[in-house]
C-alpha cells in the first residue's frame, strides 16, 4: 500500500512550560491512537515541541484505509422466495438495502440452515478526507485543564492558535484545524526569523527551521544542548552546573534557540543557606546554579538568552540586577526570622488555618504532640525529643523566609532550630517530616524525624477523611495519597513494628469533632491498602500474592511485607499449586457445609487411614511451625507446611467429607478447618492463581 510522510504543526502564542514535553507526548499519543482507529497504517511518529509550536511527523502513514470486504446476511432461504420462486418482500427490501437486484444476491448455507447473502465491498477512504477529524480529535483529548478562547471565535485551546500546517508528503491538505486553514507555511524565531517560511516537504521540516528559522524544533536535541552548554560554562568558572532535570524541561520549554550565560552575585549572599540561593535561582529565575568540586556553591549562575544576541554581555547584566534584589530580600529575611526563636513563634500558628473544619496549625500541633509522644513510646524512643520535635513542627511557616518562598517549609525549620541551639535530632525532624516529598524521594533518616513524618500524616488522613473530603480521580488537593504513599515507605523500608490499625485509631481519638470514627477508619485503611498494593506490585509480587494476604487484614505494614515475602517464596515450590488447589477445595466445602463454628477434631471419630494421616501432619505440622511463626519466619512455616502435600492429596483421593453420618461429616469438617488454619496463620494461599 502506498505511503507518505505527514506533517502536521500548530503554530500559538508561548505555550506554558511545565505543560510544554506533557502536551507534545500527549498529543503524539492521542494520534497514534486515532490513526489506528481509524485503520490508517503508519510506521512511526515523531513529535516536536518549541515554545511557540506543536508538531509531529508521521512516518510512512497510509494514502488509504485498506478496502473492506464484508458478507452480508440476509432472509432465511425458505423466508426469501414464495411457493413460486418470486422474491419476497423480505428479499426485495434486502437486495434493495445492499444496493443491488435479487438476482445478484448470493446464497451462504452451513450446518444451520442457508440465507441470501450479499458481498459487499468498500472501498477505503483516503487519508485526506480523514485526518482532519483525527487531528481535531485529538487535540480536543489533550490534558489541558483550562482551555481559553480569542478574538471573536468559538474553537478552544491552551493558547491562541496563529497558524496550521499540514502537508501529506507534497500536498497540502487545506482543512480547517482551529479555525485556521492549514497550509505549508510556518515561522521561525520570534526576532531572529519573523517571516514566513515554506516547507516543502515534512522531511524538510526540522532542518528548515534549523537553518532559516533559528529553531531547534526537537526537544530533546534542544534540551541536549542546554545541558551541553550548561556544563562548558560551569567549567570554564572551576565548578560544575547543578541541574534539575525537572528545570532543564522547563528551561527547554522556554526557549526555541538557547545560548547559555553566565552571571555573577555577590560572595556574601553564600554564608545564606544554599537551599535558599538554589530556590532563588531555580524556582523563581529558571537559572542553573553552580557548584565546585566539594558540591560548595559557586557565587554564579547559568541562564538561557532565547537568542544569539550580539550584546550578551547585556543579557548578563540585566540578569545579574534581576537576582540582585531577590537575593537581598532572602538575605533581609534570614537575618529578621533569627531575632524570634522558634518557641516564640508556637502563638502565632492560633491565627493560621489548617483546614476551616480541622481548626489552626496550632490544633494541628498539638494533636501531633500527643502522636509523636505514642509513637516514641511504641518504638522505644525519647519522648521527650520528639515533642519538642512536634511543639516546633510547623513554627517555621510564620517565617518571613517561609512566606517567600514555600517550597522552603521543614528546610529552614531546620537552619533555624540550628542556629538557635535545638538538638540536632529535632533540627532534622523539622526538615524530615515532609519526607518523602515526591515519589521514590528520601526517608527520614532520624528516629525523630520518622516519629514526626508518620505523626503529620497520620493526623493529616484522619482529618482530612473524616470530613469527607476524600480524593477522586485526579483531584487531591491535601496530597494525600503520597501522604499515604509515605506512610507505607516509612513502617516498611525503615522496618518500623507498628499496628497502623492502632496509629489511626489514636489519631482520630485526638479530633473533638464528631464523626462515624469505625467507617471512616475502615475507607481509609481501604485507601491506604490500595496504595500498599501499588507499591508491592511495583517492588515484583503479584496481585494475587497480595490478595493472599490481605485476606488476613493484617495492619502491621512490616509483618505484611515478611508474609508476602513469604508467600512469593512458596509459589515457587513444586507444591505450591497443589496445596493452593487444596486450599481453595477446602474452603469451597467449609462454606457450601454452612458451618460457621468448628470443634477440635475428635480422633476416635476417624476411620479412613488417610484422614487419620492427616491429623497426625496437621498436629506435627502445628508445633514444628510454631517457632517460625513466633519469630516471624513465614518463609520457613510455608515451606514446613509444603511438606502436607502429599498427605492432604491422599486425603482428597481417599475420603469422602460429605457423607451421610452427621458425626463422621462434622469431625472432617473440623479436621478441614484446622488444615486451613495452619495455612491462614500466614497467608489464605488459597487466593493464589495458578
Amino acid at each position: 500500500m502506498a505511503s507518505r510522510d505527514l506533517l502536521f504543526e500548530l503554530g500559538t502564542e508561548e505555550l506554558p512550560p511545565k505543560a510544554l514535553h506533557p502536551l507534545m507526548t500527549a498529543l503524539r499519543d492521542e494520534t497514534a491512537a486515532r490513526l489506528e482507529k481509524a485503520h490508517l497504517r503508519f510506521e512511526s511518529i515523531k513529535a516536536y515541541a518549541t515554545p511557540r509550536r506543536l508538531a509531529l511527523i508521521v512516518h510512512g502513514l497510509a494514502e488509504t484505509q485498506p478496502d473492506k470486504s464484508e458478507v452480508r446476511r440476509g432472509p432465511a432461504l425458505q423466508a426469501a422466495f414464495g411457493p413460486g420462486g418470486e422474491p419476497t418482500p423480505a428479499a426485495l427490501g434486502f437486495a434493495k438495502s445492499c444496493g443491488v437486484e435479487v438476482a445478484d444476491l448470493e446464497t451462504l448455507k452451513n450446518a444451520k440452515g442457508e440465507w441470501l447473502c450479499c458481498q459487499i465491498h468498500t472501498p477505503g477512504a483516503r487519508t485526506q478526507d480523514l485526518i482532519g477529524d483525527v487531528l481535531q480529535q485529538s487535540l480536543a483529548a489533550l490534558p489541558i485543564p483550562k482551555r481559553m478562547r480569542w478574538s471573536d471565535l468559538e474553537v478552544e485551546f491552551v493558547r491562541p492558535a496563529h497558524w496550521a500546517v499540514l502537508l501529506f508528503g507534497e500536498e497540502v491538505i487545506p482543512t480547517q484545524i482551529l479555525n485556521l486553514k492549514a497550509g505549508n507555511i510556518t515561522f521561525g524565531h520570534r526576532f531572529h526569523s519573523p517571516e514566513p517560511l515554506t516547507i516543502a516537504n515534512p522531511d524538510h521540516y526540522a532542518q528548515l527551521l534549523f537553518s532559516e528559522g533559528w529553531v531547534i524544533a526537537d526537544f530533546d536535541e534542544r534540551q541536549a544542548r542546554i545541558e551541553e552548554q550548561a556544563n562548558k560554562l560551569a567549567n570554564q568558572a572551576g565548578g560544575r552546573a547543578h541541574i534539575d532535570s525537572a528545570l532543564l524541561q522547563e528551561v527547554t520549554a522556554l526557549v526555541e534557540w538557547p545560548v547559555a550565560v553566565m552571571g555573577n552575585f555577590d560572595e556574601r549572599f553564600l554564608q545564606l543557606p544554599p537551599e535558599v540561593l538554589i530556590t532563588v535561582m531555580q524556582s523563581h529565575q529558571k537559572y542553573f546554579p553552580v557548584r565546585d568540586d566539594n558540591h560548595a556553591l559557586l557565587p554564579c549562575f547559568i541562564t538561557m538568552a532565547n537568542l544569539d544576541s550580539k550584546r550578551l554581555e547585556s543579557v548578563r547584566e540585566g540578569n545579574e540586577r534581576v537576582i540582585r534584589p531577590r537575593l537581598a530580600d532572602a538575605e533581609f529575611f534570614w537575618h529578621q526570622d533569627l531575632k524570634i526563636p522558634l518557641e516564640q513563634r508556637l502563638a502565632q500558628l492560633a491565627g493560621i488555618i489548617f483546614q476551616h473544619k480541622l481548626g489552626t496549625l496550632l490544633d494541628k500541633t498539638r494533636r501531633l504532640e500527643k502522636l509523636a509522644v505514642l509513637l516514641a513510646d511504641k518504638l522505644h524512643s525519647d519522648s521527650g525529643t520528639a515533642l519538642r520535635a512536634a511543639q516546633l513542627s510547623k513554627t517555621d511557616l510564620t517565617t518571613e523566609m517561609v512566606g517567600e518562598f514555600p517550597e522552603l517549609q521543614g528546610i529552614m525549620g531546620r537552619y533555624y532550630a540550628q542556629a538557635q541551639g535545638e538538638h540536632e535530632e529535632i533540627a532534622a525532624a523539622l526538615e524530615e517530616q515532609y519526607r518523602p516529598r515526591f515519589a521514590g524521594g528520601p526517608l527520614p533518616e532520624t528516629r525523630c524525624g520518622e516519629i514526626l513524618a508518620l505523626a503529620d500524616k497520620l493526623d493529616t488522613l484522619v482529618g482530612i477523611f473524616s470530613i469527607g473530603q476524600i480524593p477522586t480521580g485526579a483531584k487531591d488537593p491535601y496530597a494525600l495519597r503520597r501522604a499515604a504513599l509515605g506512610i507505607i515507605r516509612i513502617l516498611i523500608e525503615k522496618q518500623l513494628d507498628l499496628d497502623l490499625k492502632a496509629l489511626l485509631q489514636a489519631s482520630a481519638e485526638n479530633y473533638s469533632h464528631d464523626f462515624d470514627h469505625p467507617q471512616v477508619l475502615a475507607t481509609l485503611e481501604n485507601f491506604i491498602f490500595d496504595r500498599l498494593k501499588g507499591y508491592l506490585l511495583e517492588k515484583g509480587f503479584t496481585a494475587d500474592e497480595f490478595e493472599a494476604v490481605a485476606a488476613l487484614k493484617i495492619l502491621n505494614l512490616l509483618d505484611f511485607l515478611h508474609r508476602i515475602e513469604a508467600v512469593h517464596a512458596f509459589r515457587q515450590l513444586p507444591e505450591a499449586e497443589s496445596l493452593a488447589a487444596a486450599n481453595k477445595r477446602i474452603r469451597n466445602i467449609l462454606r457450601k457445609s454452612g458451618l460457621t463454628t468448628f470443634a477440635a477434631v475428635d480422633s476416635d471419630r476417624l476411620q479412613a487411614p488417610e484422614e487419620k494421616a492427616l491429623l497426625t501432619a496437621v498436629d506435627q505440622a502445628r508445633k514444628e511451625i510454631n517457632p517460625f511463626l513466633h519469630r516471624r519466619d513465614y518463609t520457613q512455616a510455608l515451606q514446613r507446611l509444603a511438606q502436607l502435600k502429599q498427605t492432604v492429596d491422599a486425603f482428597f483421593d481417599h475420603v469422602m467429607v460429605m457423607v451421610e453420618d452427621e458425626s463422621v461429616r462434622q469431625n472432617r469438617l473440623n479436621l478441614l478447618h484446622e488444615t486451613a488454619a495452619l495455612f491462614l496463620q500466614i497467608a489464605d494461599i488459597s487466593r493464589l492463581q495458578g
